[in-house]
């Protein structure tokens, strides 16, 4: 029997190697790989002795031989492949053990490898005799199996070659997403003619949306998350609707930072219910929790600082939350939240961050967008009114702002000395997201600021907000009938700021 080696990743590769050969396996190995191997005191052959042709071009040309793909693809069902074998005077080789350089790392043209994934596309397609491995997590079955039953099961190498098909597309789509991000002297490109969406499961999740559909959470090959910094210290497994929220809450609150003050955000189906800036963590809870305390049951608390046994506490006396995400925690914190709460999740989160492109599913195809970013600033905006927000206001108009954004159109929400007072979410009318927005606040909307994430069409919504006693409000302007809304406004004395930016989400 005979095994070819070939990696770049050489973890296990001597137990690998020393236990084939214990088994009577005779090792071909390939530049550093043979290296690695000689180091080791490990028998073996090098690729170029093997075949008789020296490594040239740089390394460009070392595994790309008959006397390899020959005995890599040869079908031994068939005899005419075995003739042909013989004649040549080139031997069978039974497993193929090779990964190829993980590109994005270092992209460049020199690290495109050509040897490799031809290797293993050839053991892959001949997997009917050939085992192809290429995850060093693969060793210790496959020298087991080796060593219970002297070769490998139809299953085991069916689902090897499956494996070393995907390594290599992965190695494909991360080579194209360099050329579009502008590799080999070219122009970036956004949104190429294709896209090539290589990903892996990094979790199994307990169900989707809901209990019949099954759900899992991939990435990028290679490409850790922010979710796979997360830690769950209890709680029960998490459900595709548990991420979802979760990770809209702990975006709205990275957004909220910055500020001198904490920020706390509570999403209830992927929206805000509550969200509030104070001098204290728990503090700033209880703020957003007053926005709408009905809405918080089952829905997903983000602390933006670190939970101390204090800061649990005061959320323990809150409504019942499906996950409660924080920065860091007090084991002192989780025991009160556990004791009180044992199916809630509380997860230890590193900073949010986003992705490039979002991806939404069509029909059977695919939307892909650049990903919403609120870019502007109170720099950019503009006083379209003859009344100007005050300082307080403008604060209030911010908070407002980053809120609104992240809440589903069309979005009014309601902001109060640091405290979102009232969201209005999802209405196919602004009027009524407005009413429902006021209807929320109560009287904490007198004097309070607005944000709206499209223009008013008409005066109507504004109206709305100005018969609550909102003095301020933000919104992005462009309608034919802007001038109209600003009118309205100043025959009420309400500051209108335009951040000629509109924040839809869907």
């Amino acid at each position: 029997m005979r095994a070819l080696l070939s990696v770049y990743d050489k973890t296990g590769l001597t137990d690998l190697a020393a236990g084939l050969a214990g088994l009577g396996w005779e090792l071909l190995a390939s530049g550093k790989t043979a290296a690695a191997l000689a180091e080791a005191g490990i028998p073996h052959v090098e690729v170029a002795a093997y075949t008789g042709a020296p490594e040239m071009l740089g390394g460009r040309v070392k595994t790309l031989h008959p006397r390899v793909h020959g005995g890599i693809l040869a079908d031994r069902d068939v005899p005419q492949h075995l003739a042909d074998l013989e004649a040549q005077g080139i031997g069978l080789i039974d497993l193929v053990v090779c990964n190829l350089y993980p590109f994005t790392a270092d992209p460049s043209i020199e690290l495109i490898d050509v040897g490799g994934p031809t290797m293993v596309r050839a053991a892959a397609k001949n997997h009917a005799h050939v085992g192809i491995v290429v995850d060093p997590a693969d060793y210790g079955t496959v020298l087991d199996e080796l060593r219970a039953a002297g070769a490998l099961s139809d299953d085991t190498r069916r689902r090897l070659a499956r494996d070393a098909f995907a390594h290599c597309a992965g190695y494909d789509a991360a080579i194209v997403a360099w050329f579009d991000e502008g590799g080999a002297g070219g122009n970036p490109e956004l949104l190429p003619p294709t896209l090539h969406l290589t990903l892996e499961r990094a979790d199994e999740l307990r169900y989707g949306e809901n209990p019949h559909q099954r759900a899992a959470r991939y990435r990028r090959p290679g490409e850790a998350t922010w979710w796979d910094g997360v830690v769950q210290h209890a709680g029960s497994a998490l459900s595709y609707l548990n991420l979802f929220d979760t990770d809209a809450a702990w975006r709205l609150v990275s957004e909220m930072a910055g500020r001198d003050d904490h920020a706390v955000a509570i999403i209830k189906h992927a929206n805000p219910c509550g969200a509030a800036l104070a001098g204290g963590l728990g503090d700033a809870y209880q703020r957003a929790l007053e926005c709408d305390p009905v809405s918080a049951f089952g829905g997903v608390v983000a602390l933006g600082g670190r939970c101390t046994e204090a800061v649990a506490k005061v959320v323990a006396e809150g409504p019942q939350a499906d996950v409660i995400v924080a920065s860091s925690w007090e084991a002192g914190a989780i025991e009160v939240l556990t004791a009180r709460r044992k199916a809630t999740r509380l997860l230890e989160a590193p900073s949010h961050t986003g992705s490039a492109l979002e991806v939404r599913s069509l029909g059977g195809g695919f939307l892909v967008q650049d990903a919403d970013r609120i870019g502007a600033g109170r720099g950019e905006w503009t006083v379209a009114t003859k009344a100007s927000p005050t300082d307080a206001q403008w604060c209030d108009l911010e908070l407002a702002w980053v809120v609104c954004a992240r809440t589903s159109s069309n979005a009014i929400v309601v902001v109060r000395d640091g405290q979102a007072a009232g969201v209005g979410a999802g209405q196919q009318s602004r009027v009524e997201a407005a009413e429902i927005a006021v209807r929320k606040a109560g009287e904490r909307a007198s004097g309070a600021a607005a944000a709206s994430d499209a223009f008013f069409p008409f005066r109507d919504g504004l109206d709305v907000l100005a018969a609550a006693g909102v003095r301020a409000v933000i919104q992005p302007g462009g309608s034919v009938r802007d001038n109209e809304v600003v009118a309205a406004a100043d025959e009420q004395g309400i500051a209108v700021v335009l951040t000629g930016e509109r924040h839809f989400r869907h």
